[in-house]
């Protein structure tokens, strides 16, 4: 149970993240920039170390989890590119407007993303969960470490899911209503370690996918947005402190 009471806490810091994200609007490139650099951090330091823990056979000299990470990037650069082209002759009168108009037509275009994104985010919320009540099963010095990493870890989930919902255009009742279910998620998961484990090799592969569509998600979309109105060095230094941050949250857990 102690997992469960850990998982709340996980649950009060995922909406202290989406929070921080909703009050600032105002200085909306850098919170995008720092996004950018959380995703970054979860993928390398986090999400693709793990994923290929779990999910370390080869196929034809790869590991599977590296194939599933590229197929991750993949389907959504596929899907993006997809609504692209059809959409082409609808956009192109806006290709000489000011900038900013024809990305808010582009964010529009790509709810949709922003919901799967936000999904994929609470899903991975949900394994927060399960690594804690794992972690206390091995151990509770163990899962006391990895239960500070989670609970940090997840300010920045609750951040990026508020901040991706919206940037694709989604309303704010919605971005809410998905922070909610990213902040209950931990509590979910560690409650059904209570009951039963998954296997590895499943996790590991969905683990590896979602590195993919989160990467895709920081380098093609988010960062280019963050840049758009203006190039800022605070910008890039936000990005930094993205990265630094998931860094040292990461270096907690091991």
């Amino acid at each position: 149970m102690t997992a469960v009471a850990v998982a709340a806490g996980a649950f009060l810091m995922t909406l202290i993240g989406g929070f921080v994200a909703q009050r600032t609007r105002d200085r909306r490139h850098l919170v995008l920039g720092f996004a950018a650099g959380l995703m970054l951090g979860v993928v390398v330091f986090d999400l693709l170390p793990e994923a290929l823990r779990q999910a370390p056979e080869e196929i034809h000299g790869v590991p599977q989890a590296l194939l599933l990470f590229a197929a991750g990037f993949l389907t959504i650069h596929v899907v993006e590119r997809a609504v692209a082209i059809h959409r082409g002759h609808e956009g192109e009168y806006a290709a000489h407007t000011h900038g900013h108009q024809h990305g808010h037509g582009h964010r529009d275009r790509h709810q949709g993303v922003g919901l799967t994104a936000a999904f994929a985010l609470v899903g991975h919320s949900v394994m927060d969960g399960f690594a804690i009540g794992a972690a206390f099963q091995a151990g509770t010095t163990v899962g006391t470490v990895v239960a500070i990493a989670v609970v940090a870890h997840d300010f920045a989930d609750g951040f990026n899911t508020y901040t991706i919902t919206r940037l694709y255009g989604n309303n704010r009742r919605r971005a809410l209503t998905l922070l909610a279910a990213d902040a209950l998620a931990p509590v979910s998961g560690a409650a059904i370690t209570l009951a039963f484990t998954i296997p590895e090799h499943l996790l590991g592969l969905y683990l590896g996918f979602f590195s993919g569509f989160l990467l895709y998600l920081a380098t093609s979309d988010i960062l280019p947005e963050a840049h758009s109105p203006h190039p800022s060095r605070s910008t890039l230094l936000c990005t930094l402190a993205g990265v630094g941050f998931m860094w040292l949250v990461i270096g907690l857990a091991t």
